[in-house]
């Protein structure tokens, strides 16, 4: 991964107790003032105020805390304007550019010294706390931090209660003084919950302003520090960062030289920038890995959907024999999914639609009676249930090309699962597996850590460095949320950490408009395995007495697979449902999952989404457009295509009586002759989308 660096300066400047830095293109400014000797800083964009005087510092255990009492001993600023090439990505190359600030403070009560580092981008600012090796500040605990985002107004929020071990809920959309967790639904499916309070609320925050500004509060870069959260001050539109503790309530154990993730606040009048913008992954350091050779794309299908809805299980025996799981005397219920033969079946279909991969849950003993128990010892990682044969399993499928996925559900006991990773490791590695989903489904252990804190943020970032060393990539799910680490190690490929399409399956489901705002939050910091790919789209269709639904259309699911970026992709229905329906599977054959460019050519959070992108490694372009429970018709611009091409485009689309809830397998093919003049209108349905392949014509 080569690095291009255009241009780089230092400038040490002559400061007052403020200082104002903008971005490169102006239209951000930041200003920095020492006020009293406490920190402070101010945002605005194109003159409009973002974040007004807003405090900054740190409390820490036992020793004066890091918020007041400063003096500004130097000030330095520099520009960069370089441009990067991501391993997997939404396009080859990415620019970085920005104006940093670093204020070097001092306090005065005791000669402690920290540095605040501010960089502004054009879509956005950021700043973290860096701590330089001294004499008087060694090791340290954070008790709390106390970066605040004092806000210009009650603007309209989407955002998820503060949940220390979850992120699986459905966004609620209010005013930010309409703010409550009282609001929950909590009849949601989500098994474990920890909400922290009335007003605690998650970052990635997004929001838009009664003027049309689009603002998004985040982080990047959470490294050996526990997730920030959010508190938000009834009635004063006033945020405060709210660290995730751990088992003993301490926040963070440090020591110097060290830094705080970054706190970002994104900005723009047009909701394009924010859903496109790099500004995450930027601010992250670069690859770590010297031969990303090994780290490839995945399209992918697999034994768990069938799980999801009833057909099989994930254990091989039930409630029988339960305290045997760790041996072979266990009797088989007829209904375990993950068998030598019907992983086959799975193998085959991959090799016959030119699939990657296929994954496999349930394969290992340990199912039978882990679920709510906070059990320890469960798996091991290692030891197939008597059906699954390993090596007949992967001999098959390395006859047909195919690579097979592991599966590793550490059910929470996170001290298990590193005690065993390297032998799990080393099995991978035997026998040919590229690739693993963990899951951590549960209360941690060690007891009392939480899915957001230091120590298992810590364990996250420790599992994507593991899996380097063995040359493996791995997608996490119930783990925290991304903040652009995929830079530092691409091999951390995916990853869920939000509410998934599985939810559909057996709760009350994802709105309509889930999938609209997901691309503003939780993309952000890295792509997501949400599982699309959905056709027999009603539950009923397995058990005439069940009501849940996947809240879409056929062609939105579709569409998904260009508006949920990920080089992960699943077709996560089962292969009999896409054999009802073979043309609209072709496009699900056809879509790249890597991309050289992306064009995000319509956005409005909650409401719709349309992007299109061009494939890594050929010509063809494809298109995703999705809305939320309203119909939409809109016109789009092919000028993304190469001019003086022409190209068969394929449009997958809502049929004329579609509804995701009414009529929601209602879908249309058309072909048709087009160029970079052309103008495509598209019609989507309630909860619909379209999805359109652009071939060149030779």
């Amino acid at each position: 991964m080569k690095k291009y660096s255009v241009f780089s300066f230092l400038l040490l400047v002559f400061f007052s107790n403020a200082q104002t830095i903008q971005s490169p293109s102006k239209q951000i400014s930041l200003n920095f003032a020492l006020s009293e000797g406490k920190p402070t800083y101010s945002v605005t964009y194109k003159n409009k105020p973002v974040i007004l005087k807003s405090f900054m510092g740190l409390k820490l255990k036992g020793t004066p805390d890091l918020d007041t009492n400063f003096r500004i001993d130097s000030i330095s600023q520099k520009k960069v304007n370089e441009t990067w090439q991501p391993v997997l990505g939404e396009q080859s190359n990415i620019k970085n550019s920005y104006t940093e600030m670093i204020v070097a403070l001092s306090q005065t009560i005791n000669s402690r010294k920290i540095n605040i580092i501010f960089r502004v981008f054009d879509e956005g600012v950021a700043f973290r706390y860096e701590f330089p090796k001294q004499a008087n500040l060694n090791y340290f605990i954070v008790s709390d931090e106390k970066s605040e985002f004092n806000l210009a107004g009650d603007h309209k929020t989407f955002w998820l209660p503060g949940d220390f071990d979850s992120q699986e809920y459905p966004y609620m959309e209010t005013k930010l003084s309409e703010v409550s967790t009282d609001k929950i639904n909590l009849n949601n499916g989500i098994g474990l919950k920890s909400i922290n309070g009335k007003y605690v609320i998650q970052s990635p925050l997004m929001m838009k302003s009664t003027d049309g500004l689009y603002i998004n509060i985040f982080e990047a870069a959470v490294v050996n520090y526990p997730v920030m959260h959010l508190d938000l001050v009834p009635n004063e539109f006033k945020l405060t960062s709210h660290l995730v503790p751990n088992a003993i309530g301490d926040k963070a154990y440090l020591q110097t030289p060290c830094v705080s993730p970054w706190r970002t606040i994104m900005v723009s009048d047009d909701a394009r920038d924010i859903v496109s913008s790099k500004m995450i992954l930027n601010l992250n350091e670069p690859c770590k890995i010297e031969d990303t050779s090994w780290i490839k794309p995945m399209k992918y299908v697999g034994v768990w959907w069938e799980m999801h809805v009833g057909k099989s299980t994930w254990d091989y025996a039930g409630s029988q024999n339960a305290q045997n799981v760790l041996t072979k005397d266990l009797i088989a219920s007829g209904k375990h999914g993950a068998t030598t033969a019907n992983t086959k079946r799975y193998i085959d279909f991959a090799a016959k639609n030119g699939f990657d991969g296929v994954l496999v849950e349930g394969w290992n003993v340990g199912w039978e009676d882990w679920f709510g128990n906070w059990k320890e010892e469960v798996f091991d990682f290692t030891t197939p249930y008597p059906d699954f044969d390993l090596k007949e399993v992967n001999d098959y499928a390395k006859s047909k090309g195919i690579k097979m996925i592991m599966h590793h559900e550490t059910s929470g006991s996170v001290a298990n699962y590193e005690r065993h990773l390297d032998r799990a490791l080393e099995l991978m590695k035997k026998y040919g597996y590229p690739a693993a989903k963990s899951g951590y489904v549960g209360r941690i252990i060690p007891r009392g850590e939480f899915h957001d804190g230091q120590t298992m943020v810590n364990h996250f970032n420790y599992v994507a460095r593991r899996f380097a060393d063995y040359k493996l990539m791995v997608n996490s799910h119930e783990s925290s949320r991304p903040t652009g680490y995929s830079r530092t190690y691409p091999n951390y490929i995916a990853a869920e950490a939000a509410r998934g399409n599985e939810f559909n399956a057996w709760s009350n489901g994802n709105p309509p408009m889930h999938e609209t705002i997901l691309p503003f939050t939780r993309l952000l910091g890295g792509p997501m395995d949400y599982t699309p790919g959905i056709f027999e789209v009603k539950m009923n269709i397995y058990d005439k007495t069940k009501t849940a639904q996947v809240h879409t259309t056929l062609a939105k699911q579709l569409a998904l697979y260009l508006t949920m970026y990920s080089p992960l992709q699943m077709a996560a229905d089962l292969p009999e449902n896409y054999e009802k329906y073979p043309d609209a599977f072709q496009f699900i054959k056809d879509v790249a999952v890597d991309w050289q460019d992306s064009k995000y050519l319509e956005a409005e959070p909650g409401d719709y989404l349309t992007v299109a992108r061009k494939d890594k490694k050929s010509e063809n372009w494809f298109l995703g457009a999705i809305t939320d429970e309203n119909p939409r018709s809109t016109e789009i611009k092919l000028d993304f295509l190469s001019p003086n091409k022409k190209y068969k485009a394929i449009i997958y689309q809502d049929g004329k009586t579609a509804h995701w809830e009414k009529n929601p397998i209602s879908y249309e093919i058309k072909t048709m002759t087009v160029t970079s003049k052309s103008k495509l209108k598209l019609v989507l349905a309630a909860g619909g989308g379209t999805a359109i392949s652009f071939m060149p014509i030779n």
